[in-house]
């Protein structure tokens, strides 16, 4: 049974964007005039292309007005396709310098960030954005050390020993590409790296901060202020024990018990001259618990009225899991105080209020500039194969009807790659399985979470006709051309009703924002395989719930999704004989 739970409103954690200044708080003039911060009128200058393309050209101006308007935050939706990352690029290079301010407190320079590791890998691998200065975290690089060059950096002896001096650190990739990023005029890095690194004095606040796929900024939010209190985040977990809780007021006292008796540990820890591995990871392990802790003990009121927290218990291993129910509050400190000005880009800025107070953001500061799309909707058709829905009491009815359905798709497309979203694992399974049962499985490849990445890129180099079956693979992959020709949407992507904070919301009326949300998955999904105005693919829906989703939130929808919606229409596909030739 969840828990909702008082806590009493902080303005230090929930205030919007520099709410207490006046909007054109800040100077522009020309291009070569000194500013107080970022500098609109060279946008067009800073675009990294040698041409334009669709409507890029336009947007660049439209984001040079927004500016120019005063707006502490830009709203751009553009469409999937349309050269984010150039756009984000120009606006970067619009930051302030250190040429341009006599003070030397004045914040300059910029940070690009997306909550997609893949949209980072694809930064990397664009010769039109080399000056991005781009740093990962420690753990997604290998130390240099002899003997140690299958280690980590995260793990290494630097991290190891106390008071261990690495003679090799200045040709350390990990600090080679942090220095760099650190002096660099952009630096760029996971939306997960740069909320870590909020609280320490590693990189200074920046004129400038781009956000690129900023619809899963509330997602990591969310996950932010998650506190977890289990066997995978408690190392003495078994030294403790755990009482059956009634209210947020024991969850925090167990949570200030848990500080007090990690306080001891890493005491202990930091008595030895060096740690093996798992002494290490115990630590990193208790940092994180620590930090995640504190924001609950220091700021619960146990004398509050208004509800923002949810708490729920396993049964079964007593594990805690406190879930914020106004996640913004967390984007203050770790978002919002890392800049003077910002731009959030993404396909999906579906409802500009909306938007803005899911960020903490004041709609007063904010401009919203909308980018047309110049895909041509013939080439994105949507047909309409759907089965049944995919619910809790249909999915073992409706299930096979997909397997079959998915099949007789493949049977239609079968010189081309396509790609299924699943979902979940469990239904990527059961169509797996079916599929193959059905003479299909020479053609199936899939994948699981640990060998997600390296499956991917097996497919995609792939030749012929296979099919990935996929996990939540619905935002941040580019699937240009040949590489999917056709994809299937196999379940509405509602969030979990059964999660103790989105019941909360639906319990509160809030069920605009839960199609919301499933509407922004879905027009990410539609975008995976169509990439240029010449591109073309088709996707299929199989869940009968999605045009539910399709009818609750079509007032949300940008008019060319709708156009593609109002379009979509049924097809007659292949029939299947017993063993079909593949």
């Amino acid at each position: 049974m969840p828990i909702l739970a008082a806590k009493k409103s902080n303005d230090k954690l929930t205030s919007g964007v520099n709410q207490e200044n006046a909007p054109n708080r800040y100077k522009y003039s020309d291009a070569n005039s000194t500013t107080e911060t970022l500098n609109p009128n060279r946008i067009h200058n800073e675009f990294p292309a040698p041409g334009y393309r669709g409507n890029q050209k336009q947007a660049l101006e439209d984001i040079r007005e927004a500016f120019l308007s005063g707006a502490d935050v830009v709203l751009v939706q553009a469409p999937t396709g349309s050269g984010k990352s150039l756009l984000a690029r120009a606006i970067a290079g619009c930051a302030n310098t250190i040429e341009e301010t006599d003070d030397a407190d004045t914040p300059v320079d910029a940070f690009y960030t997306t909550p997609q590791v893949s949209q980072l890998d694809d930064v990397a691998e664009d010769d039109l954005l080399d000056d991005f200065r781009i740093v990962r975290g420690k753990n997604n690089y290998k130390c240099i050390l002899p003997g140690d060059t299958d280690t980590p950096v995260g793990e290494a002896k630097c991290v190891r020993e106390s008071g261990f001096d690495c003679g090799s650190k200045q040709n350390c990739p990990y600090y080679v590409d942090r220095a760099a990023a650190v002096d660099g005029r952009i630096a760029a890095m996971t939306l997960a790296y740069f909320m870590q690194t909020a609280s320490s004095e590693l990189f200074d606040e920046r004129d400038v901060v781009v956000i690129d796929e900023a619809h899963g900024l509330i997602k990591w939010a969310e996950m932010y202020g998650t506190i977890s209190i289990s066997p995978r985040t408690v190392p003495m977990w078994d030294e403790i024990s755990i009482p059956d809780i009634d209210s947020l007021e024991e969850a925090v006292s167990i949570c200030s018990s848990l500080h007090s008796r990690t306080t001891r540990r890493l005491n202990a820890l930091s008595e030895k001259a060096e740690l093996n591995s798992e002494e290490t990871a115990e630590r990193e392990q208790i940092y994180r618990l620590r930090g995640n802790i504190s924001w609950l003990t220091d700021d619960f009121d146990r004398n509050a009225d208004d509800h923002e927290w949810v708490v729920d218990q396993s049964k079964d291993t007593g594990a805690i899991t406190i879930k914020p129910l106004n996640p913004q509050r967390y984007l203050k400190h770790t978002v919002w105080d890392r800049g003077n000005k910002f731009a959030l880009l993404s396909a999906t800025i579906l409802n500009k209020d909306a938007f803005c107070r899911q960020m903490g953001v004041s709609p007063e500061d904010a401009e919203l500039v909308r980018v047309e799309h110049t895909f041509p909707v013939e080439n994105r058709p949507l047909y309409d194969v759907t089965c049944g829905e995919m619910t809790r009491d249909e999915k073992a009815e409706t299930l096979p009807k997909i397997a079959q359905t998915i099949a007789r798709v493949m049977k239609r497309h079968s010189d081309s790659k396509g790609i299924i979203h699943c979902h979940s694992y469990d239904i990527q399974d059961k169509l797996v399985a079916r599929v193959k049962e059905l003479g299909f499985g020479s053609r199936v490849r899939d994948h699981q979470a640990k060998n997600r990445d390296q499956a991917l890129t097996d497919w995609k180099e792939s030749p012929g006709n296979d099919v990935f079956f996929s996990v939540k693979m619905e935002e941040a992959l580019d699937l240009e051309g040949d590489l999917a020709r056709w994809q299937v949407l196999c379940k509405a992507p509602y969030l979990n009703a059964g999660d103790s904070r989105v019941n909360a919301r639906l319990t509160d009326g809030r069920w605009n924002w839960y199609y919301r949300r499933a509407l922004q998955t879905l027009i990410q999904a539609c975008g995976r395989i169509i990439r240029t105005p010449e591109d073309h693919g088709a996707t299929y829906i199989a869940d009968s719930s999605i045009p539910d989703v399709f009818r609750e939130a079509r007032h949300e929808m940008p008019p060319w999704f709708k156009e593609q919606v109002d379009r979509c229409s049924t097809i007659d596909l292949p029939k299947l004989q017993a063993q079909s030739p593949q």
